[in-house]
């Protein structure tokens, strides 16, 4: 897999798609980081730590639905293994005239672009979610 942050946002989008409650993504710190950043936003109901049919550790994701429809209604990948997005503090982009987030991977941790800009960092734009 060359993308993992990818493939997760990818599993969200199907699952949604298919009104699912729950999906399932492969465990790691980044990983983990991003869903700390949904869950505080209000994207996500939260996540689990749990094992995949193998017994290797993974995530169990529970998604968020207003009225039957999903919360998130559009999740980008920005940054790609391909080509690396970074940005200084003037530059993180606003979703949607600040209605939704950039989540963006500081030397501070992972955080929204509102948090990075009153803390006056920049970094990686990792994904914008509406």
């Amino acid at each position: 897999m060359n993308d993992p942050l990818g493939d997760m946002l990818t599993r969200i989008r199907n699952a949604q798609m298919r009104g699912k409650s729950t999906t399932l993504s492969p465990a790691s710190k980044l990983r983990k980081w991003v869903l700390d950043v949904l869950a505080d936003e209000g994207y996500i109901r939260g996540y689990e730590e749990a094992k995949d049919d193998r017994g290797h550790p993974a995530i169990e994701i529970s998604l968020k639905y207003y009225e039957g429809t999903p919360v998130i209604r559009e999740l980008k990948r920005v940054s790609k293994p391909g080509r690396r997005v970074y940005m200084g503090v003037g530059d993180i982009p606003q979703v949607r005239q600040g209605l939704g987030v950039s989540i963006v991977s500081t030397s501070k941790g992972v955080m929204t672009d509102a948090t990075a800009r009153s803390q006056n960092v920049g970094g990686e734009v990792l994904c914008t979610v509406f």
